[in-house]
């Protein structure tokens, strides 16, 4: 990556996104630091989700620019694609293969996309096992899996494509409570190994712990942002006020 005048790692300037008459996002300025762990927070249907499907080109904008690592994300085709690769993504359903071990599941990206030797790719996806907690499940399918051992699978699994940014659409809201904590404690180490993070989630004490800066979405607009002992003490407006209220009394 050579030098860029860019100050963050993807630059959101006027994004807009539209459903029909729907408007998800209305005019969305976001720039996201290298090494930033960021959680995007607010009430469902406030554009969340659709802001990470943008980021990562699963969605096409009606307006505005996203940039990623300095150069405007493709709209499409083969460039695209190898943008994409350098972006993690895990969403709230595990969407691994079931007919393929768990290892299968975490080097068919390498592999496939970016030509690594079969012997480098199982090594590397053992030590992601090793890293997430789950290393003598690598030959398991999904199925004899938990729901907290699927998830830890599909983050090794966007691991394995070294991404350089790692989107989580509510990792852990398919999860029973107790497994929620495997998943958040596996966040938690990335986080602290310095991988920039956006990660949309309804955990607050994660976001409390771990992220530098939390960005409050409501009706497709940005309404707050800032570190998040500052969000929860004193949030600015009565939309991200009401938010905390419901969460310290939930």
């Amino acid at each position: 990556m050579g030098a860029t005048n860019e100050s963050g790692l993807v630059e959101l300037r006027s994004v807009r996104k539209s459903f029909g008459d729907n408007v998800v996002l209305n005019d969305i300025d976001l720039s996201i630091g290298h090494g930033e762990a960021i959680v995007v927070a607010g009430p469902s249907g406030s554009g969340k989700s659709t802001m990470l499907r943008c980021i990562n080109g699963l969605e096409t904008i009606d307006g505005g620019e996203i940039h990623f690592a300095g150069a405007p994300l493709p709209r499409g085709g083969k460039e695209l694609q190898r943008a994409r690769s350098r972006i993690g993504m895990v969403f709230q359903q595990f969407n691994l293969f079931p007919h393929m071990t768990v290892l299968q599941n975490i080097t068919l990206g390498p592999v496939r996309i970016k030509d690594v030797p079969q012997d480098q790719a199982k090594k590397r996806g053992l030590e992601l096992l090793e890293r997430v907690g789950i290393p003598e499940k690598a030959d398991q399918v999904p199925a004899d899996l938990s729901g907290g051992q699927q998830q830890r699978v599909a983050i090794a699994r966007a691991l394995a494509m070294d991404p350089e940014l790692m989107l989580f659409d509510e990792p852990t809201s398919a999860l029973d409570p107790e497994m929620i904590r495997e998943v958040l404690d596996v966040m938690r180490q990335l986080a602290r190994d310095g991988m920039t993070m956006v990660v949309v989630t309804h955990e607050m004490g994660f976001a409390r712990e771990v992220c530098d800066r939390i960005v409050f979405i409501d009706e497709g607009v940005i309404v707050e942002q800032g570190p998040p002992a500052e969000f929860f003490a004193n949030a600015q407006s009565e939309r991200a006020r009401e938010f905390v209220d419901k969460i310290i009394h939930h």
